[in-house]
């Protein structure tokens, strides 16, 4: 019976941990950009062209 509560005690303290480096990464900002990452890639040879062309001639024009 006394191991039932050893394990009660530990499960709520790493609960607790979870939930409070989920309020952590919530306040610095780590789920604030939820759009930009997930078409990234789909513009990412349009922006590695962009810099290309700014780099050679100055123009940021495609």
């Amino acid at each position: 019976m006394g191991m039932i509560y050893i394990m009660l005690v530990v499960s709520l303290l790493v609960a607790l941990f979870f939930l409070g480096s989920f309020f952590w990464a919530a306040k610095d900002g780590q789920f604030d950009d939820d759009y930009s990452p997930s078409v990234r890639i789909l513009f990412e040879e349009e922006l590695e062209l962009q810099k290309t062309n700014q780099e050679t001639d100055g123009s940021t024009k495609v």
